[in-house]
């Protein structure tokens, strides 16, 4: 048997969600140096319309986004059984926003995503999903 191949399915998946192409390469770029696997999608709507969801080990989407808003994406994401932790991303989040992603058990990391605010986010997730609950 290949051991790469082993190591190539281990890897987390990490599907990022958002509409700024530079946002969504940038986040690629650091994932992958870091080991994840990533899959971008520009919009909700974009990951909704998939056939079948990838299975991942966390979501990193943004709030700001044309069409579906990033929470109520993962709400319906939610509804279709894909549980996997989220991580909201956003520039100034309102008090209304912090207290919708706080009951709906997912943090938020502020835009710009300076420091390790959100790898340390993502590894805590995929921590969580490793540790028994995914999608």
């Amino acid at each position: 048997m290949n051991p790469q191949h082993n190591l190539a399915v281990s890897k987390p998946v990490i599907i990022v969600v958002d509409d700024d192409p530079a946002v969504c390469n940038s986040l690629k770029f650091s994932l992958e140096i870091e080991g994840f696997l990533v899959r971008l999608y520009a919009s909700g709507s974009a990951l909704l319309d998939e056939r079948n969801i990838p299975r991942c080990s966390c979501l990193v989407v943004d709030q700001r986004m044309p069409g579906i808003a990033g929470l109520d994406l993962i709400g319906k994401l939610r509804e279709q059984s894909v549980l996997a932790p989220a991580i909201l991303i956003t520039s100034h989040p309102t008090a209304e926003l912090a207290r919708r992603a706080a009951d709906a058990n997912v943090p938020i990391v502020e835009k710009p995503l300076l420091g390790n605010a959100l790898m340390e986010r993502i590894r805590d997730a995929c921590a969580q999903t490793r540790n028994g609950s995914d999608t």
